[in-house]
């Protein structure tokens, strides 16, 4: 009897059967985890921030891939020239005047999305705000700022949004946060405060809204080059601030450019990603925070000291801030993405 129950196990588990069951397993496997892929064609998308820097960039792509697309700005001669290129192009375009930290004005912008095309099935919350500078020269009113435009607003558009989402049991919100959302770098305190709180924010709405057939994306880039260093603002020695902030900017390793980022932004989009974490040095530094965040936090005390100290609390926008350092080859790179991006002669707000 012993020998027997040997024979009938050896042989119901030979090499072909185990290779046959393990090859069924993964076909399987991949079926249920295979979702189909998402196309933007044909769909409306809202992008706020969409008239210049990544916001636009991220217009462009979805232009050329053909969604309506909907961007709001508070500037109006920028949302102007946006509207403009993007119609050259032959998209369907709606740009909205709206700052979204106002709930009044993203409820009417939402609402004039809704009537004119009558759903939004994709929101990408792009607006946002950078001020730079030590502790001691930051108010109230920067966090406040920051907070207001990084938490706030995407709070409000999605808010907007959600009802007729949910009512569809179908829709995508991608949430551009930051690296700054997951390491505070030293000198961009309001603006990383305010970004741990978006990320936060995007985790919670992925974890709730996924049972209403709703996915959320939340997007941690690094250093990107948009071209918008020229319009954060700085204080302290504005002028040596400046200068670290915008040869970071631009230096390729350090930074990536604004139209990878978008085509990233958007394939994270399309598959339904949890997160998309853009750069190599962004992913170092996140991984390196929550492996190690007592030497990580040693080794920004250090970078701290190599930057310019001033309690000055007057703000001024990098395009006042430039000396001949910031003008050379060391930031080309980024002044040819501000030309490119709609990124210039835009008011200090």
């Amino acid at each position: 009897m012993a020998d027997w129950r040997k024979k009938r196990t050896a042989a119901r588990f030979t090499p072909g059967t185990l290779a046959a069951a393990g090859i069924g397993a993964a076909l399987g496997l991949r079926g249920l985890l295979k979702r189909p892929r998402y196309s933007f064609e044909g769909r409306t998308v809202l992008v706020t921030g969409g008239s210049r820097g990544l916001g636009l960039v991220l217009c462009r792509q979805l232009v050329r891939e053909g969604a309506r697309v909907a961007l709001c700005g508070r500037d109006t001669q920028s949302l102007e020239r946006a509207l403009e290129e993007l119609e050259r192009e032959g998209g369907e375009v709606l740009a909205l005047p709206c700052d979204v930290r106002d709930s009044v004005q993203v409820e009417a912008m939402v609402s004039a999305v809704l009537e004119h095309w009558g759903a939004v099935d994709v929101l990408i919350n792009n607006a946002g705000t950078i001020q730079v500078g030590p502790m001691e020269s930051m108010t109230v009113e920067d966090f406040e700022d920051a907070v207001d435009t990084h938490l706030w607003g995407p709070l409000y558009t999605t808010l907007a949004v959600l009802p007729a989402m949910k009512q569809r049991r179908e829709g995508r919100i991608v949430n551009i946060a930051s690296v700054g959302g997951k390491i505070s770098v030293p000198h961009l305190l309001p603006y990383s405060a305010s970004k741990f709180a978006l990320v936060g924010l995007s985790d919670g709405l992925r974890a709730e809204l996924r049972q209403d057939g709703i996915l959320v994306t939340t997007v941690c880039p690094g250093l990107m080059r948009t071209g918008s260093p020229l319009n954060a603002r700085f204080k302290g020695q504005h002028e040596a601030e400046y200068a670290w902030f915008s040869i970071s900017d631009s230096l390729p390793g350090l930074s990536v450019s604004a139209e990878r980022s978008a085509r990233l932004i958007l394939d994270g989009c399309r598959r339904g990603d949890a997160e998309v974490v853009v750069g190599a040095a962004a992913k170092l530094g996140a991984v390196g925070r929550a492996l190690a965040p007592g030497l990580t936090a040693a080794l920004l005390a250090w970078a701290n000291r190599l930057l310019p100290q001033s309690s000055s609390q007057d703000a001024h926008r990098g395009v006042d801030s430039e000396t001949p350092l910031t003008r050379s080859w060391l930031t080309e790179l980024s002044r040819r993405a501000a030309e490119r991006n709609n990124n210039h002669d835009v008011p200090l707000h």
